[in-house]
């Protein structure tokens, strides 16, 4: 082959090149969709249907064994209906009455309620609640218990898509799930099942009490 032809060839080989290159080389991932945005209206609307007559109308629980949920993130409501639904969290009462509403109604039903005021709570027992405060603010450092305010923030707010807001919630409630994390009923958060294992009864009722007068 003389020179002349060998330059041809070449040239006509470059797009090829080029092509198979292109092909080649690892292509950038595509971007997750955003999440679409909470419909409040219709959170509202579904709130109301499914969840006002155990939560309140406003997400403000009048039935101590029934959660506060006006004011607490989003991102926690989403997580626990999620896991009401799929099972993760079972719960006789919760798992029907999440198993209702699709991925869209979870998020409108918990943007909505998180958008709603909380009202405060407050302790009962004076004797307790100076115990509660200990173990809230400082933990229990004999027994490697870490302090609730570490993770919770000092005065209850949480921390949004990360910890609960505890603040102002029925005593009643925070006992029942303290102990359902201790006793391995509840196991959708290895780290409070883990607290919670080293608490006993009395800790666990003067916790709770405290949390309720936190605001």
């Amino acid at each position: 082959m003389n020179r002349f032809a060998v330059v041809i060839a070449a040239a006509l080989a470059l797009p090829a090149l080029s092509s198979f290159a292109a092909e080649a080389a690892p292509q950038p991932a595509a971007a997750a969709p955003a999440a679409a945005k909470p419909d409040l209206n219709a959170g509202s609307a579904k709130f109301g249907a499914v969840c006002a007559a155990c939560h309140g109308a406003d997400g403000n629980s009048g039935v101590p064994a029934n959660p506060k949920l006006a004011q607490q993130h989003p991102e926690y409501l989403v997580k626990q209906l999620t896991e009401f639904k799929n099972g993760k969290r079972p719960n006789a009462i919760m798992q029907p009455m999440a198993a209702q509403l699709s991925d869209a109604d979870v998020r409108n039903v918990a943007f909505w309620a998180g958008s709603q005021k909380g009202k405060p709570g407050f302790a009962k027992d004076k004797e307790l609640v100076a115990l509660g405060e200990k173990i809230f603010r400082g933990g229990a450092i004999d027994r490697q218990v870490a302090a609730c305010a570490a993770s919770h923030s000092p005065n209850g707010a949480g921390l949004p898509a990360q910890y609960p807001r505890l603040a102002g919630q029925h005593a009643d409630y925070t006992d029942t799930q303290l102990k359902a994390f201790r006793d391995d009923v509840r196991k959708n958060s290895l780290p409070m099942a883990q607290v919670a294992a080293k608490l006993n009864d009395r800790e666990i009722k003067a916790v709770a009490d405290y949390i309720a007068g936190l605001r």
